[in-house]
């Protein structure tokens, strides 16, 4: 396993630059790579990921160094498990509701003694290959306390209800950042479709408030993202736009 590349760049006092994928196109990650990124971030809870997939992004990331995090589907821990056995350093939990989900979580994602994930074979325990974690991490124990201090574990906070009890979600010990779900959190509000609502906006404020006093993060904290779909959308919205009209001759 490669070293968290956001942990990394934000030792350095900077943002990690992560580009944001809905779609397994390989080639994007090895093209991100070239391009300077630091990271990879999946949208497993609305992309189109099957695990076969997710291995060979993460394969060809760690090759040019980059580390990759998703958001999963769901937080049962079984699901969980499978995005980590791929090699995953960071997972972002939809729909934290409550506290007993936020340490549902953070159990998920670390091993004992800071939590309770499931050993695996595949690339996120070193395919179980002995010699290489004897050899590089001392033993399966120094392998665990590796991979706990290079996760990034982080849920979303997506509906009024959830902001309420923002306090009690924060106070969980694995649980390091926070993302925000505006578009959920408008339409759990009254408020569908109208993401930049002022109550919407409020509401935010007062979380971020939370967050900071809790000494944790904002998950865009760690890193400045591109998303790839809003990249060739707008890209390609400026290319027909200058060449619409060329003339063939």
């Amino acid at each position: 396993m490669i070293k968290n590349s956001m942990f990394a760049k934000n030792k350095q006092g900077k943002q990690a630059l992560v580009f944001a994928m809905q779609y397994p196109v390989t080639s994007a990650v090895e093209l991100a790579a070239r391009s300077g990124f630091d990271a990879i971030h999946l949208d497993g809870e609305h992309g189109a990921f099957n695990p076969v997939a997710v291995d060979d992004i993460v394969a060809i990331a760690h090759a040019f160094g980059m580390s990759v995090t998703a958001r999963v589907p769901n937080i049962n821990a079984n699901e969980i498990n499978r995005w980590l056995d791929r090699g995953l350093q960071g997972i972002m939990g939809p729909h934290i509701e409550n506290a007993e989900e936020a340490q549902g979580l953070a159990d998920a994602c670390l091993f004992p003694p800071d939590g309770w994930r499931s050993w695996g074979g595949g690339r996120g325990t070193e395919h179980g290959d002995l010699d290489v974690i004897e050899g590089t991490y001392g033993n399966k124990l120094g392998f665990a306390q590796f991979a706990n201090a290079n996760m990034l574990v982080g849920g979303q906070i997506e509906s009024k209800e959830a902001a309420a009890r923002a306090d009690e979600i924060l106070a969980v010990p694995g649980l390091m950042a926070i993302a925000w779900g505006p578009h959920d959190m408008a339409a759990s509000l009254g408020h569908p479709g109208e993401p930049d609502h002022p109550e919407v906006l409020a509401i935010h404020d007062e979380v971020e408030a939370k967050v900071r006093a809790a000494g944790k993060h904002l998950w865009s904290d760690y890193g400045a993202t591109m998303d790839m779909k809003a990249l060739l959308i707008g890209a390609g919205r400026e290319f027909t736009a200058e060449h619409g009209n060329d003339a063939f001759e």
